[in-house]
């Protein structure tokens, strides 16, 4: 392609690269998927050269969703073009709901174009399938600035032996998964909601994939919830928090009295913001407060270099938790280091006899992962992870997943490991269990674990109920629970049968005896 240079636009050098920004807004009017309900759960997948580089989140029953997910990626050259396809969340299989294309050679560059992408099905009858509305920045990006490895001179490493090939992913996708700061949430009151019929009423937030409903308060019309949670906040995710009033009247369902969002990109930190909003005309208003707090011990390292290794950071740690500083930082009640070394002799789910395995550290609301590990059951990971501890009562569960593409990982097996057993510093060997951590699975994996934390900041801890999970994973199908709920029903049933038949033959004197007896 040949650029004509602008006033502000520089001229591509041959090692120019380019840099595609999206943001993808809405979509109106989509096709419906769900006959029964006459409506969709829609999410978009991006994908260049047939390999997919984006995923938005599902927005379950609505025919004109709102994402507002901005993301990035990097491009090598124009020639291709960007797929946009749309599908419809399934329990079984997900249902084509239209695609669509950006071309790159048509962009103009350093200039935000709003394009409204009209969906199509060659396979499909329905004239009119829906609008996807994007925004698209294309930019150069010199790759000049920050050479990596393969641009360093050769005489720095005419001295070192021959360097293994990795598996490490990309350091912007470790920076994805760890969260910059901590959101306190403080859900208040109402204020003049209606008080006609009888009912409940509850509140729901969702920040990403992390969401939370409060308790469920009687209709009236100031309901006094005084609940406080915490959300993650990522970073390169700049979602708005959403804030949704719903009614509940019995049978008849649920009713929304009102959903806003807060732009919590802008928060000052440490300070307390107050909330009064408006709902839907006649519903009254909601308060919460919202307070902005950094976060402080999470981290992912090698594990030739963890944080607990250099002598002036773990003083450092020591010296946070000492019984001296007791009375500052309360919530932090300790600190958690997790080496995750390697796994060995994992269940195989390829052809070839091999899977491609990564894995996931949690507790509590905190999630981290490793970066996988392709076409072995033995792989090796060697990275070490930290973890505030907000409860000392926490489970660490580590849980190991075979990547299989676009659809859901696999899971290979799993651990749970309370915190007060943590035997610190030592190496264990663990083995592998079911999702249900009841019977056994295949394989181990070898971890070194260690605490440190407040006795203090703990006990008191220990008296506070205990945190709920606010990261909702989306259940899978399972043929199995789904057989076993129907022979349920049917025994269930057929006890009714029988029961009803023994009484209707009590009453038409088929045994004397029998009947005599029931009626005395």
């Amino acid at each position: 392609n040949i650029l004509l240079p602008g006033p502000d636009v520089q001229t591509p050098s041959p090692f120019q690269r380019y840099l595609l920004s999206i943001n993808l807004k809405y979509g109106r009017n989509l096709v419906v998927r769900n006959r029964r309900s006459a409506t969709s759960d829609p999410y978009v997948k991006f994908k260049l050269e047939g390999k997919q580089f984006y995923k938005s989140k599902v927005v379950y029953k609505d025919l004109n969703p709102r994402w507002n997910e901005s993301f990035s990626h990097p491009l090598r050259d124009r020639d291709h073009d960007v797929e946009l396809r749309v599908y419809d969340k399934n329990l079984t299989a997900d249902v084509f709901m239209g695609s669509s294309t950006i071309s790159l050679k048509d962009l103009e560059l350093h200039k935000t174009h709003e394009l409204e992408l009209r969906l199509e099905d060659p396979k499909s009858k329905e004239d009119d399938m829906g609008v996807i509305a994007v925004e698209v920045r294309l930019l150069f990006r010199d790759a000049t600035v920050k050479r990596g490895p393969r641009f360093r001179p050769k005489k720095k490493q005419q001295n070192q032996g021959p360097t293994p090939r990795t598996c490490d992913p990309p350091k912007n996708q470790l920076k994805n998964q760890m969260w910059t700061g901590v959101l306190l949430i403080t859900l208040v009151e109402g204020q003049d909601l209606p008080q006609y019929g009888q009912g409940d009423v509850y509140v729901r937030f969702r920040l990403g994939d992390q969401k939370y409903k409060s308790k469920n308060l009687c209709i009236q019309p100031n309901p006094q919830w005084r609940e406080q949670f915490d959300f993650n906040q990522f970073e390169d995710i700049q979602e708005p928090l959403q804030v949704e009033v719903f009614s509940k009247r019995g049978r008849k369902g649920t009713e929304s009295w009102g959903m806003f969002e807060v732009d919590v990109s802008r928060l000052p930190l440490n300070e307390r913001q107050l909330y009064t909003h408006v709902l839907d005309p006649g519903k009254g208003k909601l308060v919460f407060l919202v307070t902005l707090r950094p976060c402080w011990g999470v981290s992912i390292s090698d594990t030739d270099n963890p944080t607990l290794v250099n002598q002036d950071e773990r003083d450092s740690v020591m010296e946070r938790f000492s019984l001296k500083n007791t009375h500052q930082r309360l919530h932090e009640v300790g600190f958690l280091q997790v080496s995750v070394l390697k796994a060995n002799d994992l269940p195989a789910t390829d052809i070839n006899g091999k899977s491609n395995p990564f894995c996931v550290i949690e507790l509590g609301n905190c999630k981290l992962q490793t970066h996988t590990v392709n076409r072995t059951v033995n792989p090796e990971w060697n990275k070490t992870f930290t973890f505030p501890i907000k409860d000392i009562h926490d489970v660490v569960e580590v849980t190991v997943f075979d990547e299989n593409g676009d659809r859901c990982p696999n899971l290979l097996g799993k651990i749970a490991i309370p915190l007060l057993t943590v035997q610190d510093g030592q190496q264990v060997c663990l083995l592998l269990k079911k999702e249900d951590l009841g019977r056994p699975s295949k394989g181990t994996i070898t971890l070194v674990l260690e605490v440190i934390y407040n006795n203090v900041r703990a006990g008191v801890r220990t008296f506070q109920p205990k945190e709920k999970r606010l990261i909702e994973e989306n259940q899978k199908f399972n043929k199995k629970i789904l057989a076993r709920n129907i022979y349920r029903v049917r025994k269930i049933s057929t006890a009714v049968l029988y029961t009803l038949q023994y009484i209707k033959s009590c009453f038409q004197w088929e045994s004397k005896q029998r009947s005599l007896i029931a009626f005395l």
